[in-house]
Order: structure tokens, then sequence, then C-alpha cells
């Protein structure tokens, strides 16, 4: 079942890891630079949140099976990768475009949130698609209401980006979480409008869209086991944010 937040304290409790999330982004950013290697802005990132009392939720982070847990605090994703890069001694270049995603659990709780930034002076295909993504990302938001249903989510993102002449990653979702970084319910970033389940109150999960500046189809990389990239070499952006289902506007927990 997915997780409900039942009181005040709980909801606190999540906006704490969520804030923290924040906090260690707005750090990081002015170190995205042309000529920096992704493994410093891991190890940056590393230390900001230990030395606040949280864990790197995605350090030693088990996947699928014969797959080997995951090495950083952050997912580094340059260009062509949607999702899951592994940082290393890569060096961002102008013209650049890095997803950065990453998770803290504090006093039991997670936050988890991902952003999408430009290295230096990016082509206009790749700043429109960071635009789209992002918009498409708050849409997805805006229909996490009370009531409503889940398809609501997914048919405001696909149909912003289709619009928009992007096309939506169909593997990888949302995720219900907590006091587990990944818990039902599934968040689909496409679908149709009142169809899936019924969103309540308290519900918590992440929105969070990759799309492709190409065709959606993906494609992993075997050595390493944890690199997604997109199977015609196109760019790939993602936006995230944790938030919880309210009656009004949804509550979210990863902003500053």
């Amino acid at each position: 079942m997915p997780i409900v937040l039942r009181n005040k304290k709980q909801i606190e409790q999540m906006r704490a890891a969520g804030r923290l999330v924040a906090e260690t982004f707005a750090m990081l950013r002015p170190h995205v630079l042309p000529g920096v290697a992704t493994r410093d802005l891991d190890r940056m990132a590393e230390e900001f949140v230990r030395k606040r009392g949280a864990i790197p939720a995605y350090k030693g982070y088990g996947g699928r099976s014969k797959q080997p847990p995951f090495p950083g605090t952050l997912c580094i994703s340059p260009n062509n990768v949607i999702c899951h890069g592994i940082p290393s001694k890569h060096r961002l270049e102008n013209g650049d475009i890095v997803g950065i995603d990453m998770g803290v659990c504090l006093d039991g709780w997670f936050g988890d949130a991902c952003v999408t930034w430009p290295v230096g002076q990016v082509s206009p295909l790749a700043q429109k698609l960071l635009d789209v993504t992002e918009e498409a990302m708050w849409r997805g938001i805006a229909a996490a209401v009370n009531d409503r249903r889940s398809g609501d989510i997914g048919a405001a993102i696909q149909g912003h980006a289709e619009a928009n002449g992007f096309n939506v990653v169909r593997e990888y979702t949302g995720h219900g979480i907590g006091q587990k970084l990944h818990d039902e319910p599934t968040i689909m970033h496409h679908g149709r409008a009142n169809n899936g389940f019924r969103l309540r109150a308290g519900m918590t999960f992440t929105i969070e869209p990759m799309i492709n500046a190409g065709k959606p189809e993906t494609q992993l990389d075997k050595t390493d086991s944890w690199t997604v990239r997109t199977a015609d070499g196109s760019l790939s952006a993602q936006f995230e944010h944790s938030l919880a289902v309210a009656d009004g506007e949804p509550i979210i927990l990863t902003l500053p």
C-alpha cells in the first residue's frame, strides 16, 4: 500500500530531508562548470550531506540481481544519459547538459529530487529541452490533487512534452517515498487522464519525468549495469520533486 502521512510531524520530518536535498543542489550549482570532474561534484555532495547528520540514500543502493551497489552519492547524467550515471573522472564541457539526481535519509525519512543544468552556453535545442522538461514536471505536480487520478499526472506530462516535439521515457517512473527510498505507488509519466488509481491526501511520492529530444527508447550500459542512455544518442533531461498530496495544491517536500 502507498505510504500515507498521518500527521503534521511526519510531513515536517520529510520536509527536513527534502530541504537538505535542495540545499545540496544550491551548494553544487556554482561548481557545475566546464572542466569540473563529475566525481568531484559527488565528493562535495557527500561531505555536505554527512556533515548535516544525514546519509546519502543512493550510495551502496542495491539494484536488480547481478547489479552492483551504486557507488556514488549522486547520479550524474550528462547529455544522452537519461539516468543513473555514475560519477567518474569525466569532465564536463561547455555546451553539456547534466542531470544530477540525489536522495538523502535524515532521521529515518527520505528526500529525493533531480535537476538538469546547462554547462556554460548550450544550444537552443538543449535549452528548450530543459525548459520543457521542467515545465512538464510542474504540470504533473499540479495534477497531483486529492481525489484525482494518477493518469492525470502522466497525461499532463506527456501532453506537454509531445506538443513540443519531445518524447517521454516509459521504463523509469516516479515512486512512493517516506521511510523507504522506493515504495508504492508507481507514478507513470505518460498516460490518459481520468485513468489510474485515485490520489488521496497524505500520499507521498516523486514526480520525475525523463524526456528525450529524440525517440523514447532507452539502452542500459552493460559495462556498469547502471547507466541508462537514449537508444538514438539524443539529449535527455530530468527534473524531480518529492511531494505530498493535499486537498488543495500538493506540498512540495524538496524545495529550499
